[in-house]
């Protein structure tokens, strides 16, 4: 595998037996060089994990947004956050104490981990 603008090469090689998710894996990385595609596929395979903690694979436990097809509503809610938290950081105001409260319970010991990249 190469990047930039010189020629490149990648070899896909496979056992006789492959599982449907190794095969959609091996179709997208033929149909497709691009990076952005290729791990999408595998976000969709895989699941995104635990957002809040260490489970780098798996079902997420979101309630109701899809990481790969609420984008936009979910950058709506991110910039409302980074907004309320700009004004309010430790959610100390008393219009934010309820977001405040379900932060602890949802998240409990997990708050640390958040802070780390």
């Amino acid at each position: 595998m190469g990047r930039g603008g010189d020629e490149s090469y990648c070899i896909l090689m496979t056992g006789h037996k492959l599982s449907n998710e190794a095969r959609i894996r091996m179709e997208t990385m033929v149909q497709t060089n691009n990076g952005f595609t290729i791990s999408e596929t595998d976000l969709k395979l895989r699941g995104p994990g635990d957002i809040t903690g260490l489970q780098q694979s798996g079902l997420v436990n979101l309630k109701i947004a899809d990481l790969s097809h609420d984008q936009q509503v979910l950058n709506i809610a991110r910039n409302a956050a980074i907004d309320m938290l700009s004004k309010d950081e430790t959610l100390s105001l008393p219009e934010h104490e309820k977001i405040k409260q379900l932060l602890q319970k949802r998240l409990k010991n997990k708050l640390l981990w958040s802070r780390i990249s």
